[in-house]
């Protein structure tokens, strides 16, 4: 089994319904210009109050993929 070498990229996605659909939208993004995504840390997550109520979340997180062998 070959080494491999990882690089980590920090994104942040939003929702105006759950963090966990902030969080899949993100990595669905990402993942349509990344490879070899392997995992995602979220550092921080925070929203936007609207009338007294949560308008949307926000959620920055880690995301690590796997580098290309050359």
């Amino acid at each position: 089994m070959p080494d491999h070498v990882y690089k980590s990229i920090e994104i942040t996605g939003s929702s105006t319904n759950t963090v966990e659909d902030a969080i899949n939208g993100a990595i669905a993004k990402a993942s349509k210009t990344l490879h070899n995504l392997r995992w995602f840390q979220v550092s921080e997550v925070r929203g936007a109050i609207e009338n007294n109520k949560v308008a949307y979340w926000q959620v920055t997180m880690k995301v690590g993929f796997r580098l290309e062998d050359s």
